[in-house]
C-alpha cells in the first residue's frame, strides 16, 4: 500500500510521547464529521465512518502494504508482507463467502467483467502502485499520516479516477465477458477450497523465492514482540504484529458488508469527489455516459456524506491521522515532500492509479482483497495484472529517484 518504512512507529525510543495538537485535531475532526453525517443521513453511516476510522488506525499501526510488500518480495526476497497478504485473503473468503451467499437480502459481492479493460486497467494501477508510493487504502492513510508527497498522488489519483470514468464505457465495448462467481460452479464450499488452493500455490512460491536466497523464511511477522512494551502500548502507538492487523481488515470488510450491503471499497469515492468538483468549475458531467447510469447519477447527485465509500474513506483519513499522533509521527512523514523527479513519480503515479482503478473495477481494496473475499474471478485476474505492472513499476523507481 505504501513505502510504509517511514511510517512505522518507532518502538526503540522511550518514553511513550503523543503529538497532542494532531491527536486533538484528528479527534476534532471525527466528532464535527461523525456529527453531520448523523445529522444528515442515518445511524448506520455513523457506524460505518466508525469502521473506516478503526481501518485507517489499522492499517497505519500495522503498517500493512501492498505496494510496499510486493516490492520486498522483488527486490529483497521477502515475502512477510505477501504472507500477511495471502492469510487476510483466507480469512476473509472464509468469513465473507458464507455470508454472501446465505440467503440474507440486500447483499451484493465485489464481482465484476473479465476482459481487456480489467487487465489493461489492473496492470497500470500496478505501476502507479510503485511510482505513486500507494495503492488506494496506502494513498489515503499516507495522507492522513501527514505524507506530504501523498499528497500530490491523491491529488491526481482523483483526476485519473475521473478520465477513467469517462473512457470506461469504451473500453467496456472491448473484447470480454460476464463476472464470474467461482460459487456459481464450485458451490460456497468448494469456492472458498478452489481460492485456498490457489492462495497456498502462491504462498509456496513466495516461500520459495525467499528460502532461495536467504536459505530460510522469516517466519516471526505475525508474532507480537514486546520489545519493552505492553500489549496496550503497542496497541494504541504501534507497531502492531500483521495478525492484528490481519483480524481488524477482515472484520472490518465484513463488518461493511453487513451493514452496507456491499463489501468495502476506495477508489469509486474518487470518482466521485473529483466528478463534483468538476461540476463546481462548470463541467456538465452528465454528458459522459458513465456519469448517466444509475449508481454514478445518484451518488453525483447527492451529499459525499450519504456515500459509503466516502464516508468510510473521511473515516480513515482521520483514523490514520490519530494514529500517527498516538505515535509522535505525523510531523516525521510531513518533512517528506517531493522535488524534480520524485514529484513527477507522483503525478504519473496518481494519473495511472486512479485511470487503472477505474478501469479495473477497483483498486487493491476493492477489486483484490473484496473481489477475492466474494470468490470472483476477476479478482485474481486482477492480482496476477497488477503484480506484472509492479514489476514494471519497480524497474522504473531508480530513474524518479525512489529508493528500492
Amino acid at each position: 500500500m505504501t513505502d510504509s518504512a517511514v511510517l512505522q512507529p518507532d518502538l526503540q525510543q522511550p518514553p511513550w510521547q503523543v503529538d497532542r495538537f494532531i491527536v486533538s485535531t484528528a479527534l476534532a475532526g471525527f466528532a464535527l464529521l461523525g456529527g453531520l453525517i448523523w445529522l444528515e443521513t442515518a445511524p448506520f453511516m455513523v457506524v460505518l465512518f466508525v469502521v473506516g476510522t478503526v481501518l485507517g488506525m489499522a492499517l497505519y499501526h500495522g503498517a500493512f502494504g501492498f505496494t510496499a510488500g510486493w516490492r520486498n518480495l522483488v527486490v529483497k526476497k521477502r515475502g512477510a508482507g505477501m504472507r500477511a497478504q495471502l492469510l487476510l485473503f483466507a480469512v476473509s473468503s472464509l468469513i465473507m463467502v458464507p455470508m454472501l451467499h446465505s440467503g440474507q437480502a440486500g447483499l451484493v459481492g465485489a464481482v465484476a467483467p473479465v476482459g481487456t479493460s480489467l487487465v489493461v486497467g489492473s496492470f497500470l494501477f500496478g505501476i502507479g502502485m510503485q511510482l505513486g508510493g500507494g495503492c488506494g487504502s496506502g494513498t489515503l492513510f499516507t495522507v492522513g499520516a501527514g505524507n506530504i508527497r501523498m499528497v500530490v498522488t491523491l491529488v491526481f489519483f482523483i483526476a485519473g479516477a475521473v478520465l477513467g470514468s469517462i473512457h470506461l464505457p469504451w473500453w467496456l465495448d472491448q473484447p470480454g465477458f460476464d463476472p464470474v462467481p467461482l460459487v456459481n460452479s464450485f458451490g460456497v464450499t468448494g469456492a472458498i477450497l478452489v481460492q485456498f488452493i490457489g492462495l497456498g500455490l502462491v504462498a509456496w512460491w513466495v516461500n520459495r523465492i525467499e528460502r532461495k536466497a536467504h536459505g530460510s523464511i522469516e517466519r516471526d511477522e505475525l508474532l507480537w514482540k514486546s520489545q519493552g512494551h505492553g500489549v496496550l502500548r503497542t496497541l494504541v502507538s504501534g507497531r502492531w504484529p500483521f495478525t492484528w492487523a490481519i483480524l481488524i481488515l477482515a472484520a472490518g470488510n465484513a463488518l461493511t458488508l453487513a451493514i452496507g450491503g456491499a463489501p468495502w471499497s476506495i477508489t469509486f469515492a474518487f470518482n466521485v469527489w473529483g466528478a463534483k468538483a468538476l461540476e463546481v468549475v462548470g463541467v456538465n458531467m452528465a454528458q459522459f455516459e458513465f456519469w448517466t447510469w444509475d449508481y454514478p447519477a445518484m451518488a453525483l447527485k447527492d451529499s459525499v456524506l450519504t456515500n459509503i465509500p466516502s464516508v468510510m474513506n473521511f473515516g480513515l483519513l482521520l483514523g490514520a491521522m490519530l494514529a500517527a499522533g498516538l505515535a509522535n509521527r505525523f510531523n516525521e512523514a510531513s518533512r517528506n515532500r517531493p522535488e524534480g523527479r520524485q514529484f513527477l513519480a507522483a503525478v504519473v503515479g496518481g494519473l495511472l492509479l486512479g485511470y487503472g482503478a477505474r478501469l479495473g473495477f477497483g483498486c487493491n481494496i476493492g477489486a483484490l482483497f473484496s473481489g477475492i473475499a466474494s470468490a470472483s474471478l476477476h479478482a485474481w485476474i486482477w492480482f496476477a495484472c497488477a503484480f506484472a505492472g509492479s514489476l514494471i513499476g519497480i524497474r522504473l523507481r531508480p530513474w524518479f529517484r525512489l529508493p528500492n
